[in-house]
């Protein structure tokens, strides 16, 4: 059986929302790019999302607004993809990555830890679509002697008067905290519409707002827009308008913005996510858990308690007392049967990049044990419960050849 990892989502919306883009002959920024906006903010349930071509693009930016710069520090989980720190690394500014809690996502304590008087972000990643502790954050952020360690620099920062939290929600649209949907948990939140994401735009990202008085969330809205279009006045699309053709360039931004094109994937997807794509995923993330509950060797990922709600964007399985190689070997075991797996993720201090500047991955030892024990299983609407039990059988027969007792 050939079952591969993430494959988009494409059925006849999909296909026919992209033809009609071809056939308007407008495919660059335009009517589909606001369309998706406009749903994506309904769904997330704020009042002004922008989408651009990435949401490593998307985290730039907002750092970029913030007036977050050279000497600057910003706290990262050291589990993520290396998008996080590299938008840091972008503008600037100096990654301070602490480790993580044992699902997954970023300790509350080691933030704490981390901030001195030059950090000017905390950016918490939902990882696998598992909402972080954004109570505990939210409060650290706001507590009075954190607030006084805070150094504003710049209009923004004197504005909201402390640490900026930017949620790197790539993962977790859809997902729920306390009532609350991903999107809405702290001043500033990012969604991926990558190729392999809940919702894809083939590429692209977006910036949901939410930040608190005295912004306007609409002129801020306003202000990333203009930057992402290389801070000109007018986008193409409007240009075209009789008589529109003149502009100004008022800020040397960005060349970052989505097309309509690629905007037409993802809208057809938005708007069957809630009740469809987001209910499948549900289905198979339960299907996994019935058969995964019954082996003691397996850890399952968090799913669900009274209060949050994941967005099932990987299934993140753990495997009980193993090692590293013996996680790979059964990787390749799998691979065998014909099931594609992953790992999410290599740590950022074990790559290359981050090592040479003198991150060490034996400082984030919780890190390592997720990471050195995890397999990601294929997990999308398009999955039968025949599939899935099969690969639940793969992923035994591989434990049981690498694990002989």
């Amino acid at each position: 059986m050939n079952i591969p990892f993430s494959p988009p989502f494409v059925d006849q919306d999909v296909i026919d929302e992209v033809v009609n883009t071809l056939e308007t002959g407008w495919i660059t920024t335009g009517p589909k790019v606001k369309a998706l906006e406009i749903e994506t903010a309904k769904l997330v349930e704020v009042n002004n999302v922008l989408c651009v071509n990435s949401a490593t693009s998307a985290l730039m930016l907002i750092l970029h607004w913030y007036g977050i710069g050279s000497g600057d520090e910003v706290i990262v989980p050291a589990y993520t993809y290396s998008a996080t720190a590299l938008a840091v690394m972008h503008v600037g500014a100096i990654p301070i990555m602490v480790d993580i809690e044992n699902d997954f996502n970023i300790s509350v304590q080691k933030i704490k830890a981390a901030i001195t008087s030059r950090t000017k972000a905390i950016m918490p990643v939902d990882i696998a679509g598992w909402p972080c502790n954004y109570n505990e954050i939210n409060s650290l952020v706001n507590d009075s002697e954190i607030k006084k360690l805070f150094t504003p620099k710049g209009v923004n920062q004197e504005n909201l008067g402390r640490i900026l939290v930017l949620s790197d929600a790539a993962h977790s649209i859809g997902a729920k905290y306390y009532g609350k949907q991903s999107g809405t948990l702290t001043d500033i939140s990012v969604f991926s519409y990558h190729a392999v994401k809940n919702v894809t735009t083939a590429e692209g990202g977006a910036i949901c707002l939410n930040l608190p008085e005295p912004f306007d969330n609409a002129e801020v809205y306003k202000t990333l827009r203009l930057w992402s279009l290389n801070g000109q006045t007018k986008d193409a699309y409007t240009k075209t308008q009789a008589g529109g053709w003149r502009y100004d360039i008022v800020y040397p931004g960005f060349k970052i913005n989505m097309p309509d094109v690629c905007a037409a994937i993802g809208l057809a997807q938005i708007k069957k996510y809630t009740q469809q794509l987001l209910v499948e995923r549900r289905r198979v993330f339960e299907a996994y858990n019935k058969l995964f509950s019954e082996k003691d060797w397996a850890i399952l990922p968090p799913f669900e308690t009274e209060y949050i709600k994941s967005s099932y964007h990987l299934y993140a399985l753990r495997i009980n007392s193993i090692t590293e190689s013996e996680r790979d070997g059964m990787m390749y075991e799998i691979a065998k049967t014909g099931v594609s797996v992953n790992v999410h993720f290599i740590p950022m201090p074990m790559l290359s990049v981050f090592k040479n500047m003198g991150y060490d991955i034996k400082e984030y030892p919780n890190s390592y044990a997720n990471y050195s024990r995890e397999i990601s299983l294929p997990i999308y609407p398009q999955l039968t419960q025949e599939q899935i039990e099969f690969i639940v059988l793969s992923t035994e027969q591989a434990f049981k050849q690498i694990k002989i007792f």
